[in-house]
């Protein structure tokens, strides 16, 4: 295991993504980049985990009809809060991974069942590489974290995986981490929220008979075909990462190189 896993009760796939090797050596510092899922169900026991933490910064990557549905973040401190909303009306798997995880009315089901789940998460991913406030989000995140004065950074979803996940990919990739190392972290989500995904499977069944956890079980999951959709997009549309760090996020070389020194050993 890399990093450090922040044992957060309330977001059970919390973790430091430091101590991951980049190819010139050298190592992503500890403690400055934290990625979790919301913080709406924190415990009272998982606060001072998070205030050892100390976030300077919190990134929320959830629209406003996300946030409103869900019980509000629970911090400690008093970290800058960001919201950087990636969302997309028209893909019903945002609205539907959020009423998954709170409990709420599963509407989208009959149409995300027709399309197929893994279809319609591929298609969500190459959509972070192409859509505007995915383009947006996340370059303003990484500008975010390219400044000492936002470190600790932690940034957040709903369910903390997906993206989170890319965002997670952006800045590693960035920093200089090699392309296995990254896919790995991104894949520890499902090791590390196997006993949650269950839990929310079961209560789907029990509120929709007519669910079938194979089709539902896609959702909860990252998945390697997943991230293949976005990196082939970030390939027919840019050619290479680099380019696409540049061209799709907006990022200079100055932010590039503030963000190396700020968070590498």
């Amino acid at each position: 295991m890399t990093g450090r896993d922040w044992e957060l009760v309330g977001a059970p796939n919390a973790r430091d993504l430091g101590g991951l090797p980049t190819s010139d050596g050298r190592r992503v510092r500890a403690g400055r980049l934290i990625r979790t899922a919301a913080l709406g169900r924190l415990t009272d026991e998982d606060l001072p985990v998070l205030g050892k933490l100390a976030p300077a910064c919190v990134v929320d990557l959830r629209h406003a009809t996300e946030q409103a549905v869900a019980p509000p973040d629970r911090l400690a401190g008093e970290p800058r809060v960001v919201h950087l909303p990636v969302y997309d009306a028209a893909h019903p798997v945002f609205t539907y991974v959020s009423a998954v995880l709170l409990g709420h009315d599963l509407d989208a089901y009959e149409e995300l069942a027709r399309d197929g789940m893994p279809g319609a998460m591929a298609g969500i991913y190459r959509w972070f590489v192409t859509g505007e406030s995915a383009r947006e989000g996340f370059g303003t995140a990484v500008r975010l974290a390219a400044d000492g004065a936002n470190l600790p950074l932690l940034f957040h979803c709903s369910a903390g995986k997906d993206r989170t996940g890319w965002l997670s990919v952006v800045l590693l990739t960035a920093l200089g981490v090699d392309e296995p190392a990254i896919r790995a972290d991104y894949l520890r989500h499902n090791e590390l929220t196997e006993s949650l995904r269950e839990v929310l499977l079961a209560a789907m069944t029990r509120r929709r008979p007519d669910l079938d956890p194979a089709v539902a079980r896609p959702l909860l999951e990252v998945r390697p075909e997943y991230l293949d959709a976005a990196y082939d997009e970030v390939r027919r549309v840019h050619g290479t990462f680099d380019a696409y760090l540049r061209d799709g996020l907006g990022l200079t070389d100055g932010t590039l190189a503030a963000l190396r020194a700020n968070l590498l050993d």
